[in-house]
C-alpha cells in the first residue's frame, strides 16, 4: 500500500481561480484546499504531478488574519460557497487580482483602466434562483459512514462535484430568502412520508427528479418540478401537496424528464397553478421571467451592474444600439430609453418572446428583437438591412463569443462597445480577438459573494 505523502509548515501565498490556497515545496506547487493567503499548514498530499501537488490541510499551524468562519454546515461539500472561509474584503482583494490577471495574461491587455469592484450590499439570500436535484443516493462524509448510524434514504439538494449520481443532501441553504429551505424539505418529508420514488441518476428512474425555485424582488415566487417519469397518480399528489402547503407561490409549474440530461429547455413546462411568468424590477423597469428565461441572479446587485454598464455606454439620444445576447430584453428595455432605436439579438427563441413582451409591458416601442445563433445572423446583410449601430452592449453566456461574432462586432464600425461578462478569462480571450478596438477600462461588480464568480463590465473604443 502507497504510504500518504505529508508536508510540514507549508505557507500560503496566493490563492488560485479554482479557489484552493496556493504554497510551495521545493521546486513544486503546493495547491491546498480550503487554505488561505496567510495560512501555514501541515497538509497531506492526494495528488502528485511533476510540477505541482494537491493538498488537504492536516493542521492550521498559523491562521490568517484573512480566515473566516464558514457560516453553513456544509461548506466543503456541496461545492457551492468555496470561499466562505475567507474574510468578504479579501474575496473582493482576490476577485480584482483574477479579472485583471485574465486580461494581462490571456487578453494581452495593457495600459487599461481597472475601477474598484463594486461589493454586494449582501452576501447571503441574494440569489434569486437555485436549482436543486433529487437523489436516491445521499452523499455520505467518511466520519458519517464510520459513525455507524443509520441514514434515510433519499437526498435533495446539490449534485457533488464528479460525483454525478450523488446528491448532497441540503438543509440550510443561505443563498436564497429561507422559503426555498421551506419548500424543499417539505416535498423532501412529503415524499418519504408517502413512498415515492427519488431519481436514480445511474438506472434513469424514478419520480422525483429535480426543483427549481425562483423569486423576485417583488416578492413573487415561481416552482419548477421535474419528474423523471410519466406518473400521473404521483405528480398530482406532489403538486397538490406544493399548492396546499405554499399558497403564496405565484407561479407553480411542472416538467416531466424521461431524457439521460437533466436540461429542460426543449422539453414543455406544464403549468398547474398560478401564473406562467413571475415579474421583477430594475429601477422603473418591470420585466417577465418564464420558466426558462435567463435572469441576472442578484436581485440586489443587478441594477448596479447595469448602471455601471451604461455609465460606460453614454448611449445618446440619436444612436442605434445593438445588444448581442439580448436573453429576455433587460439590458435592451433599459436602453430603449436612452437610444433612438435598440436591435437585440438571441439564440433562444423563448427569451425572445419574453423580450417583445417585456418591451410591451414597459410601452417601450423602439425595439426590434431577432431569435437565431448569433454567428449565422450577424452578418453584413443584416447591419445593412437593420442599420449599423453606434453602440454594442454585448452579454455573453460563461462560453463568451464565438470567433465569427467577435469578427461581426471588429467589421459593425461601431463607436463604443460594453461587454459584461461573468467569466474574465473568456471575456479576456474576446477581448484580445477585437482587434478594431482598444479596452479603456473595466469594472467587476461581485454578483456572487463566497464563490469564484465574479461578473465584468468592460469598455472598448474603436481604433481610429
Amino acid at each position: 500500500m502507497k504510504q500518504a505523502l505529508f508536508l510540514n509548515d507549508i505557507k500560503i501565498t496566493d490563492i488560485s481561480n479554482e479557489g484552493t490556497g496556493i504554497g510551495r515545496y521545493e521546486n513544486r506547487v503546493v495547491f491546498v484546499d480550503k487554505a488561505v493567503p496567510g495560512d501555514v499548514a501541515d497538509v497531506k498530499i492526494y495528488k502528485s504531478k511533476k510540477k505541482f501537488y494537491e493538498a488537504s490541510i492536516v493542521k492550521i499551524k498559523e491562521a490568517s488574519s484573512l480566515r473566516n468562519d464558514p457560516f453553513c454546515q456544509h461548506f466543503g461539500t456541496c461545492g457551492g460557497c468555496r470561499w466562505q472561509h475567507l474574510k468578504y474584503e479579501a474575496q473582493l482583494q482576490f476577485k480584482e487580482k483574477q479579472v485583471k490577471d485574465a486580461l494581462e495574461r490571456i487578453g494581452n491587455q495593457t495600459g487599461f483602466e481597472m475601477e474598484t469592484i463594486l461589493a454586494s450590499p449582501v452576501q447571503t439570500a441574494y440569489r434569486n434562483r437555485l436549482d436543486f436535484g433529487f437523489s436516491n443516493k445521499k452523499y455520505l462524509s467518511i466520519e458519517e459512514i464510520r459513525s455507524g448510524r443509520t441514514f434515510e434514504d433519499g437526498a435533495v439538494g446539490f449534485h457533488l462535484p464528479r460525483l454525478f449520481d450523488k446528491v448532497v443532501d441540503i438543509q440550510t441553504c443561505y443563498l436564497m430568502d429561507d422559503l426555498n429551505n421551506q419548500i424543499r424539505l417539505a416535498v423532501k418529508s412529503f415524499a418519504i412520508e408517502n413512498k415515492l420514488s427519488f431519481y436514480d441518476h445511474r438506472q434513469h428512474e424514478g419520480l422525483l427528479r429535480g426543483m427549481v425555485v425562483r423569486n423576485t424582488n417583488l416578492g413573487e415566487w415561481m416552482v419548477i418540478m421535474m419528474f423523471g417519469k410519466e406518473d400521473n397518480k404521483g405528480i398530482e399528489m406532489v403538486m397538490h401537496f406544493i399548492r396546499t402547503h405554499f399558497p403564496q407561490l405565484h407561479s407553480l409549474m411542472y416538467v416531466i424528464n424521461t431524457k439521460r440530461n437533466d436540461t429542460i429547455y426543449d422539453l414543455p413546462v406544464q403549468l398547474y397553478q398560478g401564473e406562467r411568468f413571475i415579474t421583477a424590477s430594475i429601477d422603473d423597469l418591470k420585466f417577465r421571467i418564464s420558466p426558462k428565461s435567463f435572469f441576472q441572479t442578484n436581485s440586489g446587485q443587478v441594477a448596479r451592474l447595469y448602471k455601471v454598464a451604461f455609465d460606460f455606454a453614454e448611449i445618446k439620444p440619436h444612436e442605434h444600439v445593438y445588444d448581442l445576447y439580448c436573453g429576455t430584453g433587460t439590458i435592451s428595455c433599459m436602453a430603449a430609453r436612452h437610444a433612438k432605436q435598440v436591435t437585440g439579438i438571441e439564440y433562444v427563441e423563448d427569451a425572445v418572446k419574453d423580450a417583445r413582451l417585456n418591451a410591451e409591458l414597459n410601452g417601450l416601442n423602439n425595439l426590434s428583437f431577432h431569435a437565431g445563433d448569433l454567428k449565422d445572423l450577424l452578418t453584413l446583410d443584416f447591419f445593412l438591412t437593420h442599420g449599423k449601430p453606434q453602440v454594442m452592449m454585448i452579454d455573453p453566456p460563461r462560453s463568451g463569443m464565438h470567433a465569427e461574432v467577435t469578427e461581426a462586432v471588429n467589421q459593425s464600425e461601431a463607436e463604443r462597445l460594453v461587454y459584461v461578462s461573468c467569466n474574465p478569462a473568456t471575456q479576456a480571450r474576446d477581448i484580445s480577438l477585437l482587434s478594431n478596438y482598444k479596452l479603456i477600462k473595466i469594472r467587476p461588480v461581485d454578483m456572487f459573494p463566497h464563490t469564484l464568480h465574479v461578473e465584468n463590465a468592460a469598455l472598448l473604443i474603436r481604433k481610429t
